[in-house]
């Protein structure tokens, strides 16, 4: 004969406060977009947001069947989240390749989930302002700023929301409700709970959570045994285990397990106390915390001693005030998938992780500050007062931290603002200058990166690559090997050291690096394209053919391929088809002047010069003053014998950008072809003067011979 089911706790539902439940609900969604809405203004930011955005060829598809595919299987970013993915595939699908679509998804997703919980903990609790002022708190902390102003932090906003709706079904499951009608509630929960863990698998702590609610505010303990009450969440602890064990999958390659166990107890300890203070003091936040390189022993030892006594006060109170037990446990529980003690990546704590954890801090200030007002006179005026005084506050400092979030330039150089020893943070900047073409300062800050931190293997591989980029072959060859050195598996290590051998003429070292990465990651279609170059040089065409076609499987909108492929098929008179390659590679680019002037410098080099003057003519009617093409069509004119022509394009040039001494050489040469000597020699001696401030001795040479030979060999002019 089986149990007879659970009894059920009274419903704390107030009819006649639905208008005002509706009226604190529109007030948390204002609140959320009035921090969070300029984040539609805001771009992508280099960390991370490549792998989960603009660089994922999956993610940029949109919802396909081979997208879908891929995310159920892949353990891509060290991540088991396959809706998480879905989501943002969704977003590309709807809003295109840009940011505002991502961002706009994060702040409606964060909304959606804070007008859930204050629902939720309204129908459990019925303490209208106490829920409203919980919900408030989540919905504008600083400290989630990460979460909702991060597009890589998707699977914080949509686990979230998942969470919530996970606790409403419960809550509905567990109330005076008829049994199929509860049986659909509690497998509704269950669906929700395991839609949560495949958007982050930081919800396996959740059947904890369920229980801490059992005690309170629900009361199921009063009238129940607690192995019911844990047969119950079997269903829930089984997803759990099966997340935790694809997690541990996905994340073996990230696991720091150089970090001895004593060093990430005591970061777990002083972690658990830091995002404590950082409630209270919103200051400082980060992007990244780096790992300390130690411990300062009596400050890790009291902050173990601290919450020791506090979890030891949470229990012997537990019968006068229940919520402060279930408050602490709450926090404490959800934050140990994240606290460290199994080491992900080289941070020491991070704000993200407070998400969830930190509602229960919420639910102890909330009552706690209750029950101590309880006999002031005015008591709702103070309290309201001074917790909307509290929110008002909160919403500036969030503000103020979300525009932090604007750009990667913005984001790192607040990161090293509010923090020392910060070498992910100088590397990040520096990444963001290089693409600016600050290269000196992009060094700076590699190099001081590696001083704080010299194992760090991609410092290494961006400063190898600036001295690569330099021409520096030796030294970006010492930070390559020091790179693959500290990290064998890096596929871009080898895919550069590849660049480099091949630079250096040293061919057969080269393809056996681009091998070594297509092995390690099989989807760097860089690396395909590389290792199609360098066979196309050695004119194993029919090889670089098949890296090229690997290469745009890989990365369809790659349009440096599709040049270097085009250049391939134009070599072997395939024409037709190399211009398809060519004109790929300008819708992908734009219809820009820069786009139109590479592909006719591209077909100059393929003799097809004819050709060329369009492409040049193209671009000069997007952008007439742009110099370098009015140049480079002066050029192709001079190469099919219109000197006069090929003279008004250099001029104009020359109005444009007047000390570009190639084009005073250039045009020097036409006009001494012409017979204008005189009008030659100044623009040679121009020429001159300009390669002479530059240090360029061998143009320097060239265009001294020049002078010489007119001197030499042009008749002087005759006297009037």
């Amino acid at each position: 004969m089986s149990d007879p089911p659970l009894p059920s706790p009274p419903r704390f539902i107030n009819p006649g406060g639905k208008r005002m439940d509706f009226g604190v609900c529109v007030l948390l969604v204002v609140a959320v977009f009035l921090v969070f809405g300029q984040t539609l203004r805001h771009g992508f930011v280099n960390y991370d947001d490549d792998q989960y955005f603009y660089s994922n060829l999956h993610v940029k598809a949109g919802l396909t069947w081979s997208g879908v595919m891929w995310a159920f299987q892949t353990g891509y970013a060290s991540n088991w989240h396959p809706l998480t993915w879905l989501s943002l595939m969704l977003d590309a699908q709807l809003f295109g390749p840009g940011a505002a679509g991502p961002h706009l998804t994060n702040v409606i997703l964060h909304a959606a989930s804070t007008v859930l919980l204050f629902l939720w903990l309204r129908r459990m609790t019925g303490a209208q302002w106490r829920s409203a002022l919980v919900a408030a708190l989540f919905a504008v902390h600083p400290l989630h700023v990460e979460s909702v102003a991060w597009v890589s932090e998707r699977k914080d906003v949509l686990s979230g929301l998942f969470f919530m709706l996970t606790l409403l079904m419960y809550a509905r499951h567990v109330e005076k409700t008829p049994m199929p009608k509860a049986k659909v509630f509690y497998g509704l929960a269950l669906l929700f709970f395991a839609l949560g863990l495949m958007s982050k698998p930081m919800l396996v702590t959740l059947p904890l959570v369920l229980l801490l609610l059992d005690f309170w505010p629900l009361k199921r303990f009063e009238y129940s045994t607690i192995s019911r009450l844990l047969l119950e969440k079997l269903p829930f602890f089984a997803l759990s285990a099966a997340s935790c064990v694809a997690t541990v999958l996905a994340q073996r390659e990230a696991v720091r397990s150089m970090v001895p166990l004593a060093d990430r107890l005591g970061n777990a300890a002083v972690s658990c106390v830091t995002y404590i203070v950082q409630m209270v003091l919103p200051e400082h936040l980060a992007v990244f915390y780096p790992y300390p390189s130690s411990l300062p022993v009596w400050p890790t030892a009291g902050a173990g001693a601290w919450l020791f006594s506090m979890t030891l006060l949470a229990f012997w109170s537990a019968r006068k005030v229940p919520f402060f037990l279930t408050g602490w446990l709450w926090y404490l529980g959800m934050l140990v998938p994240v606290i460290g003690l199994v080491q992900v990546g080289g941070q020491s704590h991070a704000d993200r992780y407070t998400y969830l954890p930190q509602i229960g801090l919420y639910l102890i200030l909330a009552w706690g500050v209750n029950g101590l007002t309880v006999s002031w006179r005015l008591r709702r005026e103070w309290v309201g007062v001074a917790a909307g005084g509290m929110m008002v506050v909160l919403m500036v400092c969030a503000w103020k931290q979300t525009a932090c979030w604007r750009d990667g330039g913005t984001l790192w150089r607040h990161a090293l603002a509010c923090t020392s020893g910060n070498y992910t943070a100088h590397n990040n900047l520096g990444l963001v200058l290089a693409a600016q073409g600050r290269t000196a300062e992009a060094v700076r800050h590699y190099q001081k990166a590696l001083e704080i931190y010299p194992d760090y293997a991609e410092a290494n591989i961006n400063l190898g690559r600036m001295f690569l980029d330099e021409g520096r072959l030796e030294e970006a060859g010492r930070y390559f090997q020091r790179a693959i050195e500290i990290k064998p598996g890096s596929a871009e290590a080898h895919n550069d050291l590849g660049i480099l051998l091949a630079a250096q003429g040293k061919p057969a070292g080269a393809v056996e690096q681009y091998q070594k990465a297509i092995e390690l990651n099989p989807e760097l279609a860089e690396t395909y394209n590389n290792l199609a170059i360098l066979l196309a040089s050695q004119g194993r065409f029919a090889e670089a053919a098949r890296q090229y076609q690997k290469t745009l499987e890989l990365k369809p909108d790659y349009a440096d391929a599709h040049n270097n492929f085009g250049i391939l098929l134009a070599r072997q008179g395939r024409f037709a088809e190399a211009m398809e390659h060519f004109q790929k590679a300008l819708e992908i680019r734009g219809n820009t002047a820069e786009a139109h002037d590479d592909l006719g410098r591209l077909l100059v080099s393929l003799d097809q010069v004819a050709a060329a003057v369009q492409q040049y003519q193209k671009a000069l009617e997007l952008k007439p003053d742009y110099a370098e093409a009015h140049y480079n069509l002066g050029s192709a004119l001079a190469q099919l014998g219109n000197l006069p022509l090929a003279i008004g394009q250099w001029e104009q040039a020359l109005r444009i950008m007047p000390d570009n001494a190639a084009t005073h050489d250039s045009l020097g040469l036409a006009l001494a072809d012409q017979g204008r000597h005189a009008e030659a020699m100044e623009h040679f001696r121009k020429a001159l003067e300009l390669v002479n401030a530059q240090g360029d001795s061998t143009q320097a040479a060239e265009i001294q011979n020049q002078i010489r030979f007119y001197e030499t060999n042009v008749p002087p002019l005759p006297k009037p």
